[in-house]
């Protein structure tokens, strides 16, 4: 009997590890879309009601989040969602923009035939949203392509950095890709990003990376 309990303890604590990481992918997600907007309290009652779990779970997925800056604790009054200022933006860009010049140079050394098909039909997805006026959809097709970038370029540590940094971004809510000619302007980047990605030029790719992110950052100022 005792054994069967030792037993059951560490599948226990698997399953509790499980159900966190679901509830912190599940709220994380709600951030990002704006569900629960910048600057608004957690309620933990409340959350825990709607995903259909304990307190617990929300509370350590809320903990996981603020490793990421996300949230914030403000002591004596519980979590928020982070409210950035125009400041943290604009220096979230020029980190990004550093980080993509690396991610674009490694990958032109590394992207396989396969990472090639894939972010050229990326370009394509994102004409076609272009020529439908879809906003929404190239906002998202956006995000998925500096994604994948990142994972043709084999760099672990530095895709990590760039996408947390991408999730920050996104609490501001902000569009600076409206209107057709910013988003034809926006996939003309994109199309030289992997034109030299597809020939392995190394020192194009890091330049075009890093300057796309740079002129998304002039694009905000431009909104202003």
């Amino acid at each position: 009997m005792e054994a069967d309990q030792d037993m059951r303890k560490p599948m226990q604590k698997l399953r509790q590890r499980s159900l966190v990481l679901e509830v912190r992918d599940a709220l994380e997600g709600m951030i990002l879309r704006g569900e629960v907007p910048a600057g608004e309290r957690l309620n933990e009652i409340n959350l825990a009601e709607q995903l259909g779990v304990s307190r617990g779970p929300v509370r350590e997925a809320a903990r996981s989040l603020e490793r990421e800056g996300l949230v914030k604790t403000v002591t004596n009054q519980g979590v928020y969602v982070r409210k950035l200022s125009l400041e943290d933006a604009l220096e979230l860009y020029d980190l990004r923009a550093g980080i993509a010049g690396y991610l674009c140079t490694r990958a032109a050394e590394s992207a396989t035939p396969e990472d090639k098909s894939d972010l050229r039909a990326f370009v394509d997805r994102m004409d076609a949203a272009v020529r439908d006026g879809d906003e929404e959809r190239y906002f998202e097709l956006n995000l998925a392509f500096h994604d994948r970038v990142a994972t043709a370029s084999g760099a672990t540590r530095a895709k990590d950095l760039y996408t947390s940094l991408g999730k920050e971004v996104r609490l501001m809510r902000l569009r600076v890709l409206t209107g057709g000619a910013s988003l034809a302007l926006s996939n003309s980047e994109h199309d030289r990003i992997v034109r030299a990605i597809e020939i392995g030029d190394k020192e194009a790719a890091g330049k075009v990376g890093a300057q796309h992110h740079i002129n998304g950052k002039l694009r905000l100022l431009e909104t202003l």
